[in-house]
């Protein structure tokens, strides 16, 4: 199988760290659509990524459609549970570690247009969005090792990647200072290869 994205989206390295926590082997082809000439549209009418092209030509978009594709591929090291309570907890966190990176690249969409064109209240919307979405993960994290129960799961892995997006992308935010806890838990989580192995490039 074949995911392409681009070395700095959080969604594609989402998809990238599943599989390789999952041990599953494929190609990967950088490309954005923010590449002049890429071929994305081709693939994805949405013009988006991560895409996961699998063997026999079928293709997946969303990130959360890939990932809850290849945690059921291989059915050992599961991510996202199966029981129902346990399962929709899990995707409760991957929809505000999502929704966090999604007002993320639309403050550094917007900050790419001319100053004088830059909507400073939507801006500062999203700012709220991240600021909230950060509390609410900090919250329910609490005192707790994992996001959910007591084993690594996807819920981990999408707050990874959102905290990592906003360290890459957005340094000033110092979410470390005022989240103790998810410092902890970024901390844990890139001492694995995975995460290591797939740190915005960019």
């Amino acid at each position: 199988m074949k995911l392409i994205g681009s070395l700095t989206s959080p969604y594609v390295r989402k998809a990238r760290i599943v599989l390789a926590e999952k041990r599953i082997e494929y190609q990967f082809e950088v490309d954005s659509p923010w590449i002049p000439d890429n071929r994305v549209a081709q693939v994805n009418p949405l013009g988006k990524i991560p895409v996961l092209v699998l063997d026999d030509g079928r293709v997946l978009f969303d990130s959360r459609v890939i990932v809850e594709y290849l945690d059921n591929l291989v059915p050992d090291n599961t991510l996202i549970p199966k029981l129902d309570r346990e399962r929709f907890e899990v995707k409760r966190w991957e929809a505000v570690a999502d929704g966090i990176c999604d007002a993320a690249a639309l403050i550094f969409l917007e900050k790419k247009r001319p100053l004088a064109q830059q909507g400073n209240d939507w801006i500062a919307r999203q700012e709220d969005k991240i600021n909230r979405g950060l509390d609410f993960v900090a919250d329910a994290l609490g005192d707790n090792a994992w996001c959910v129960g007591g084993n690594l799961s996807l819920a981990d892995l999408a707050v990874g990647c959102a905290l990592g997006y906003l360290l890459f992308r957005f340094p000033q935010i110092e979410w470390q200072q005022k989240h103790a806890k998810l410092a902890c838990l970024y901390t844990k989580l890139m001492s694995r290869s995975a995460f290591i192995e797939t740190i915005p490039q960019g």
